[in-house]
């Protein structure tokens, strides 16, 4: 009895302790493949939006020619926000990446926001078709990405809260579960969508 009780506890805590582990390590690569998958979701709308802006852009540049320096503005804004939707789309899991999207759709959605502002300017800009439909795509856009970026922040808290737990947290040090950032646009302005008025 006392035999078998012994090598209960000799093998019976290191498979505790095995089993605790790999369903710690699972559940870490399950919440980490939750946060990427809804930074995809998050790309998908990003890249409709960057798509959407060249074409309003063009469409502008007819009724604003002495708004050259604005248009510039956005598009230079847009092809950074381009770069930096790239780099983070090539590894969610790198918080730096997120952080400098976040910036970078930050001074996107500044640029759009003095554009919008700009437009107030010319009324044949505010009556045309195409604009009107570009500007209304493009705050759809936006609202979707605002709920995109909620449910990735939601995936990334769950995520950290889970990682930085104790014991949870000695597991994701020892295999190299690396911290995820929220996506947060820096600009206080750019936290809201754009306002299209017609």
């Amino acid at each position: 009895m006392e035999s078998w009780l012994s090598t209960a506890i000799t093998w019976g805590i290191p498979l505790l302790i095995i089993a605790f582990l790999i369903v710690v390590y699972n559940r870490l690569v399950a919440l980490r493949n939750r946060f990427k998958n809804a930074f995809s979701q998050i790309d998908v709308q990003l890249q409709r939006r960057h798509d959407l802006i060249p074409n309003l852009v063009e469409s502008a540049k007819k009724y604003m020619s002495h708004e050259r320096e604005t248009l510039e503005n956005v598009i230079a804004a847009r092809n950074q926000a381009v770069s930096a939707q790239k780099a983070a789309a090539a590894d969610p899991a790198n918080g730096g990446l997120i952080e400098k999207l976040g910036s970078a759709e930050g001074l996107l959605t500044g640029a759009l926001g003095r554009l919008f502002a700009v437009s107030e300017a010319y009324p044949d800009l505010k009556a045309d078709g195409t604009i009107r439909d570009l500007m209304e795509s493009l705050e759809t856009t936006e609202n979707k990405v605002a709920f995109a970026r909620q449910a990735y922040n939601d995936s990334v808290m769950n995520y950290q809260t889970y990682k930085e737990s104790f014991p949870n947290n000695l597991v994701a040090n020892v295999t190299g579960f690396k911290n995820a950032s929220l996506f947060e646009i820096e600009n206080p302005e750019a936290k809201q969508a754009p306002k299209v008025q017609f």
